[in-house]
């Protein structure tokens, strides 16, 4: 069961996400769903809120890609641990496009009933991503260095 519950959730993160078929959300998904995103205000509840969540973060990184970077499966439940990348094309839960390149490393724990995903519990590095957007002071930065593009 570890390896097919695996699967589903790979699903979840490579045609939702990657590929922006929301239509899988239904099949993934059960019923009485449950997530918590720490995002947002309040959890998500069934298929239907999970399809607005992927399509404001697929409207706002339109070329938004998931990577599974590591998955382990113990009983009913699968971790994930990801990297997401895309650019801020698109307004974001208030925030205007800002052309910017973002990558955020994140973890998700999906509870697993009937090979359908009932309770999820994701946490990513959102700080980092409101830096890496612009909107939120990079930790030690004077003003003028918030401004200054990082030297490679």
């Amino acid at each position: 069961m570890s390896e097919e519950n695996k699967a589903v959730v790979r699903r979840a993160f490579e045609e939702l996400f990657n590929r922006g078929d929301l239509s899988v959300a239904d099949e993934v998904f059960a019923a009485d769903f449950v997530g918590h995103d720490p995002a947002l205000a309040q959890d998500m509840h069934g298929p239907e809120e999970f399809k607005h969540f992927v399509r404001m973060y697929r409207s706002a990184f339109p070329d938004l890609q998931l990577t599974i970077e590591d998955q382990i499966s113990d009983r009913d439940e699968v971790v994930t641990r990801f990297t997401a990348r895309g650019t801020h094309l698109g307004e974001l839960n208030g925030i205007p496009p800002t052309g910017r390149k973002v990558v955020v490393s994140g973890i998700s724990i999906d509870r697993m009933v009937g090979a359908k995903t009932v309770e999820s519990w994701t946490s990513y590095d959102l700080m980092s991503m409101m830096e890496q957007l612009g909107v939120a002071p990079v930790p030690g930065a004077s003003a003028g260095a918030q401004e200054q593009q990082p030297r490679h």
